[in-house]
């Protein structure tokens, strides 16, 4: 089993490659995001919690997030492995991850964290956000807000897997194509 924890900043592109990346390695997708926008459309609780957090341009509280996951991995048991989309974001998170699938007899195989700079990234959420009709892609400020809480939550995570020697740093700019040929390479070396 492969289970492969891919993050960036968002608008960093992890949405666009983990389409790619699922089907060539046959992976189970999880997106956080999805998965609090289907909490949120079908009003769960933990749904509602997540809303109120998201709409401010916070991150959603390590449980609630937690408790979705799982629910989420629990709901695939033949996967052949999982591709984690923007979790964990915390240490905390990190270590629930490894004790969760420690007690399944799995670990994470790698990281990969797609990097690109913060002015190109606002650009390109500022454009998403045209269209997607998420207010927390219409608002510079609460994009910003949430690359400040990537920076002081998310972005210790990489001494955390560097540390297991499980961290790769992918170029996140650049045609899809040549990201997506970067991220294969890193990929096809696990």
């Amino acid at each position: 089993m492969i289970n492969i924890v891919l993050f960036g900043k968002p608008g960093a592109g992890k949405g666009t490659q983990a389409e790619f990346l699922k089907e060539k390695y046959n992976l189970t997708h999880l997106s956080t995001g999805d998965i609090f926008r289907y909490n949120i459309k079908n009003d769960t609780e933990l749904g509602q919690l997540a809303k109120t957090y998201m709409d401010k341009g916070d991150l959603v509280p390590d449980e609630v997030t937690i408790q979705m996951l799982q629910s989420e991995v629990d709901k695939n048991p033949q996967s052949a492995g999982f591709l984690f989309d923007g979790f964990p974001r915390t240490l905390a998170q990190a270590e629930a991850l490894d004790r969760f699938l420690e007690a399944k007899g799995q670990n994470i195989t790698a990281t990969v964290a797609l990097e690109a700079d913060d002015n190109i990234l606002v650009a390109r959420l500022l454009e998403r956000g045209k269209t997607s009709g998420r207010p927390d892609d219409q608002d510079e400020e609460k994009i910003r807000n949430r690359y400040q809480e990537y920076n002081e939550k998310t972005a210790p995570l990489m001494d955390y897997y560097k540390a297991q020697g499980k961290f790769h740093a992918v170029n996140g700019i650049g045609t899809i194509e040549e990201v997506t040929e970067r991220l294969t390479n890193v990929f096809d070396s696990f």
